[in-house]
């Protein structure tokens, strides 16, 4: 087989971008019957041992070890070490033939595992757990609620969630808080209670948060002074609306204090 004497080319993984789903399907479409098979199997198993594929998918030696090379060209798969694509190369080494160390079948050496396998299909789903996150922690999300969270995907990446959780019925789109430019996702519950607060009498409750919660949104989308997101801070809102130290204990406590 051709493949065989091609030269392992050696690169860093960091280096390397991850393949688009195009270029995975372009790869996939590509592979004989017996790829696709240990493809999979590896996509099910993860890393494995050879003579696990071999019993897990019920094919010879011969047919993986030809699988795995495909896999190998194609940059999908890849190995724990070098001795596991020189048992590959070397016929010798899979017989077990020599002296020592070498009379054992060096396919015992390492697993074998698919190269970067989930980064497409993994990301969608981190993305969209990102975007519940945010649903259930703001019922109402738009980019300007966002200032203060961090480690989040690109907000682009977010949008294209959030678009998607729309198109299957799951969460609502559209405008619903005055004020803000760009697109809004809601929970069908959260819109149901915004509609359900404009009947209901103010009741004068105050709640405080401490300054380093994401809800400490006061001067970005309540109005006010921003107040810094340290941990010793606090910041308090009545009815939904922010108000001072001074407001929330009265003036002439404030005073004697």
């Amino acid at each position: 087989m051709a493949i065989r004497k091609n030269p392992h080319v050696s690169q860093n993984q960091r280096d390397m971008g991850h393949p688009t789903s195009e270029s995975g399907d372009a790869h996939n479409t590509g592979l004989t019957h017996g790829a696709q098979l240990v493809l999979e199997f590896l996509r099910q198993r993860g890393a494995s041992f050879f003579a696990d594929i071999v019993r897990g998918t019920g094919k010879l030696k011969a047919e993986i070890e030809t699988a795995l090379w495909e896999l190998v060209a194609a940059g999908l798969g890849t190995a724990d070490g070098f001795d596991n694509l020189r048992s590959l190369i070397d016929p010798k080494r899979r017989a077990g033939q020599g002296s020592g160390r070498s009379t054992r079948p060096r396919h015992n050496a390492g697993r074998w595992t698919l190269l970067h396998a989930d980064v497409t299909v993994e990301r969608p789903r981190a993305v969209e757990a990102a975007c519940w996150m945010l649903l259930r922690r703001y019922g109402i999300v738009m980019r300007d609620a966002l200032a203060r969270e961090s480690n989040l995907p690109p907000w682009r990446e977010l949008l294209m969630g959030f678009r998607r959780l729309e198109d299957r019925g799951e969460i609502r789109g559209g405008r619903f808080v005055d004020g803000f430019l760009g697109e809004q996702f809601a929970l069908p519950v959260a819109v149901e209670s915004v509609r359900a607060t404009r009947s209901l009498p103010l009741s004068g409750d105050t709640i405080t948060l401490s300054a380093a919660d994401p809800l400490n949104l006061v001067g970005i989308l309540v109005p006010g002074e921003r107040v810094p997101a340290i941990s010793g801070k606090t910041v308090s809102y009545r009815d939904g609306v922010a108000i001072s130290a001074v407001e929330q204990v009265g003036p002439d406590e404030a005073a004697a204090g």
